[in-house]
């Protein structure tokens, strides 16, 4: 009980006193060190966003980079599939697609992307493709003119997996993903 009282009052006696009223604080007579690297390239100071999501630790993890219009669904695409930029690298960010197809692109039909992959011809052993499809799937479903994301094969609808394992070859919505989601 002793101790437990010393104890607290040490805890109370930390800390900054209190002052009856503020007082001007004077800089130290030095910068401050920067963090700031080069200028910001024209993807972080852009008129618009972009929402694209790539991976971390078994996650999707959704990144906004700034453009300069909204880009087409298909340039979008794209963007995802060139993979994190160097500085979303360096923040420990990857992709699940390499490896699990050879080609995507994208068509708009209604409000339902219809991304057509070409699968890899060999087992590339990677056990990532709840993620790779969950990149795509939540990159065009955050934009307001898409409400679903259907994935083929040779014309026909793809089985791909959800979040939970289970397969689906219908049209998928970022909730099918959403306990992947890690919001930064």
């Amino acid at each position: 009980m002793i101790v437990v009282a010393a104890a607290l009052v040490l805890l109370g006696a930390c800390g900054v006193p209190a002052e009856d009223r503020p007082r001007a604080v004077t800089p130290p007579p030095v910068p401050f060190p920067s963090t700031a690297t080069a200028a910001p390239t024209a993807a972080e100071t852009g008129a618009v966003t972009e929402m694209l999501y790539f991976a971390s630790d078994d996650r999707l993890v959704p990144v906004i980079r700034r453009v300069d219009q909204v880009p087409a669904v298909d340039a979008q695409l794209r963007g995802l599939l060139a993979g994190p930029t160097p500085a979303e690298r360096d923040d420990g960010l990857t992709s699940a697609l390499p490896g699990a197809f050879t080609s995507a692109v994208v068509e708009l039909v209604d409000g339902v992307a219809r991304v057509t992959v070409v699968l890899t011809a060999v087992d590339t052993g990677r056990s990532d493709g709840r993620l790779a499809y969950g990149q795509i799937v939540c990159t065009l479903s955050a934009r307001t003119d898409v409400n679903a994301v259907l994935f083929l094969e040779g014309g026909a609808p793809l089985s791909v997996p959800r979040a939970d394992g289970s397969l689906s070859s219908g049209p998928l919505i970022a909730a099918d993903y959403a306990v992947l989601i890690n919001p930064r």
